[in-house]
């Protein structure tokens, strides 16, 4: 097993390794938003210019093209929703080609790489009955 693992990363496979962090059992408070990005192209730059910008910033933890109303989606980390907004603005927004930003800050997370974070217990909600 741990033959073929190292083959996957010599041929460049496995990229890496991650721990999945519940954030809700760690003291440190992280922020996290996920950012819609709009561009517009021109001739000279394209998708893969304008992402190698983006992924360059440390902030940046997740950066996909994708399908439907918008162009990229940017998952960010930050020390406060402060800021995160702050990066979006003076970071992002900026860039020539960005037309337009729509930032969610996360507000909870049930599930994260397909596993699934807290221990089930926390909610205090009273049952709704018909």
């Amino acid at each position: 097993m741990a033959a073929a693992l190292e083959e996957l990363e010599d041929d460049g496979v496995i990229r890496g390794y991650q721990a999945v962090v519940d954030w809700n059992n760690v003291d440190e408070e992280r922020v996290r938003a996920q950012v819609e990005v709009d561009v517009e192209l021109d001739r000279e730059t394209g998708y893969e210019e304008i992402a190698r910008r983006i992924a360059r910033f440390p902030e940046v933890a997740t950066l996909r093209l994708v399908s439907g109303d918008y162009d990229f989606f940017i998952e960010v980390e930050g020390e406060s929703m402060h800021d995160v907004s702050n990066f979006v603005s003076e970071r992002i927004a900026p860039i020539p080609e960005v037309t337009k930003t729509v930032t969610h800050f996360v507000m909870d997370s049930y599930k994260e790489e397909g596993i699934e974070l807290g221990d089930g217990d926390d909610d205090d909600r009273l049952s709704v009955s018909p």
